[in-house]
């Protein structure tokens, strides 16, 4: 039985040996099963929710979507996590297949982009084994080996070439931040650059892995210095990014090692990748009220912390360090009228959000939508001004809500809760990064009026205590 594992585990996770149109099923319909059933538990226990397999339709980016309200933030790593060999195994799977199908290895780069690998994984089932396939392993006559650092130099221009191009596509014509740039834009450019440099330097993976990181280190400096972004924001896209960069340049590898080492199929597949951005869909990301919810617990009485919820003076605190680094933060909060239909004002480094109240319950409980909102960070780059799409409407705050519950001992626990929704693939992955930057909003906002509000009860109860003395 164990051996039947090991020579299981083998087939899949390597790329030796044929695989034919019924191992190819096969080995989908289980890893699809073993998959589903991974992905149902976690999700109930997280949060008690059935995670159907017609859900996969509604949610094909990620499972960090409307039938996931309240996830917790470790739920999207350890999904992630979970994911990943079942990424690797249906890109060696899928190599292999089109290997003994005769076709063109290449169509693999298909497999990482959503809509689009369905119907390839449905024509590798139906298309037959071929009598000119192509060992995956098997190498053709050797090219002559050339000096390392310019064949490394060649991979990794050419993809950094591929990534401006098909960013630039996606961004300034199509304006849509789509789940086939994010995972398909990063697999191509690993690929194309571990296929270039491996077509005569095959001998030690180790290097693949360092060109890997090489290229995405430049491609990160690439985007800062020809102002596609700023440098927190490719931050936050960088783990992703090099993840499934890897996993190119290995498929890229493999793809040389096989012997496919001519170099025009390989500039062709690359170009399929502009069009499935153009063909996916818009708007396929999910438009899902997300609350982040904070609290505080405050000693001082609800009508006292109420005075400093409706309006705060200025906060003086510096900002944290990621706030130093462009991303906007709350400055004071001041409000025109009285009850339902006042229009709160809540001021960040970044200009204004508007605020016009909807629920006004003294003491218990203000609630207001968001009429207008600012970026959401200043981007830091070393051009002024940077303003990259994605700081316009792709984040957007709804509505928040302040609740006060009265504790014992004239005590009170401040709630603060932020709806907002998120239009970028994967939005699982942008939804963490947001969650995180909101608590860190909340807590600077809850903590400033948790002092004034102490300030104010202290400040009273001495001089009560100096009158009756």
């Amino acid at each position: 039985m164990a051996k039947r594992v090991t020579r299981l585990l083998r087939f899949w996770f390597t790329l030796d040996g044929a695989v034919d149109r019924k191992a190819y099923l096969a080995s989908g319909v289980a890893l699809m099963i073993v998959k589903y059933f991974g992905d149902a538990w976690l999700v109930w226990r997280a949060t008690g929710i059935h995670w159907e397999p017609e859900d996969y339709l509604l949610h094909v980016h990620s499972l960090m979507t409307l039938a996931l309200p309240g996830a917790p933030s470790w739920l999207l790593p350890v999904l992630a996590l979970w994911a990943l060999p079942f990424i690797w195994i249906g890109v060696s799977l899928t190599l292999r297949r089109a290997l003994d199908a005769g076709l063109s290895p290449w169509l693999t780069v298909a497999f990482v982009i959503p809509f689009v690998n369905f119907l390839l994984m449905l024509s590798l089932v139906i298309a037959p084994s071929s009598r000119r396939m192509k060992k995956a392993g098997a190498t053709n006559q050797e090219l002559p080996a050339s000096p390392r650092l310019p064949a490394a130099a060649l991979a990794i221009g050419a993809a950094l070439l591929l990534a401006v191009a098909v960013f630039g596509f996606s961004t300034l014509l199509v304006k849509q931040y789509v789940a086939a740039t994010i995972f398909g834009t990063p697999f191509a450019m690993g690929a194309l650059a571990g296929f270039l440099f491996n077509r005569k330097h095959s001998d030690d993976p180790m290097d693949t892995i360092k060109l890997s990181t090489c290229l995405f280190i430049f491609a990160a400096g690439a985007f800062l210095l020809f102002a596609y972004d700023g440098a927190v924001c490719i931050f936050m896209a960088f783990p992703i990014a090099l993840t499934v960069g890897l996993l190119g340049a290995f498929f890229g590898r493999a793809v040389a090692l096989c012997g496919q080492r001519a170099v025009p199929p390989a500039i062709s597949a690359m170009l399929v990748l502009p069009l499935c951005i153009a063909l996916e869909p818009p708007h396929t990301t999910g438009r899902t009220l997300r609350e982040v919810r904070s609290s505080v617990e405050i000693n001082a009485p609800p009508e006292r912390v109420w005075e400093n919820v409706v309006a705060f003076r200025p906060i003086t605190a510096p900002p944290d360090w990621i706030s130093s680094l462009g991303v906007a933060y709350p400055e004071s909060a001041h409000i025109e009228g009285s009850g339902v239909g006042a229009v709160r004002y809540c001021v960040f480094s970044t200009g204004p959000f508007v605020e016009p109240v909807t629920m006004w319950d003294p003491a218990r409980r203000l609630a207001f939508d968001v009429a207008s909102s600012p970026d959401p960070m200043r981007e830091l780059s070393p051009y002024k001004n940077l303003s990259p799409s994605h700081l316009h409407g792709y984040l957007r705050s709804r509505r928040g809500e302040f609740r006060l519950v009265e504790l014992p001992g004239k005590r009170t626990r401040l709630e603060g809760s932020t709806w907002y929704e998120v239009e970028m693939a994967p939005e699982g992955y942008w939804q963490m990064w947001s969650d995180f930057l909101i608590h860190r909003i909340h807590a600077r906002v809850l903590e400033h009026i948790k002092a004034d509000s102490e300030s104010a009860v202290s400040v009273r109860a001495a001089t009560t205590d100096s009158i009756l003395r």
